[in-house]
């Protein structure tokens, strides 16, 4: 874990539309600005999924006041990135003067609102991830057998969802 110490669980997170999970640290280290730099800097589980899954892995930083960043990971290796820093963007014309239709479409282009196209979501709806409500938080230190399978069931609830009935087969197929 990218010697995170006092590391204490991992919130699961997802948008069952997009189907898109997101895994987050909770602990004293990856809360506010604080933790936006210690994520900037801790990309382990995201290199570690890429290669496990053969899937790409997006880690992203998003500090509301300073910036952005995002980084794909494939098969264990960076295969992509994008960051802005807030007081560098290249604006076309001063921010105070720039209309929200315009500031919107703007945001779009930059990392965040990149990725949450490529994932099929608005800006503001990736962002919202964090805060929804279909989320588990799974302990990563000091639990005994139970809690574990306890974890487990719950995280299986949350990301396979609730049980569909079986479909009527008919003879029309």
């Amino acid at each position: 874990m990218d010697s995170a110490p006092g590391a204490t669980a991992l919130r699961v997170t997802i948008n069952r539309r997009r189907k898109v999970v997101r895994l987050s640290f909770l602990g004293p280290f990856s809360q506010g600005r604080q933790g936006a730099h210690w994520y900037a800097a801790h990309h382990a589980l995201a290199r570690l999924l890429s290669a496990a899954a053969n899937a790409t892995v997006h880690a992203y930083v998003y500090d509301a006041d300073e910036g952005e960043e995002v980084i794909a990971y494939g098969n264990g290796r960076r295969v992509g990135g994008e960051r802005v820093v807030y007081e560098e963007a290249e604006l076309p014309c001063p921010l105070d003067e720039l209309d929200d239709e315009v500031f919107t479409r703007l945001q779009s282009r930059w990392p965040m609102g990149h990725l949450a196209y490529v994932f099929g979501l608005t800006r503001d709806e990736l962002l919202r991830i964090p805060k929804a409500p279909l989320a588990r938080v799974l302990p990563l230190e000091g639990t005994d057998a139970s809690a574990e399978a306890e974890a487990m069931t719950a995280l299986e609830a949350l990301l396979l969802g609730p049980a569909q009935p079986p479909r009527a087969v008919t003879d029309a197929g």
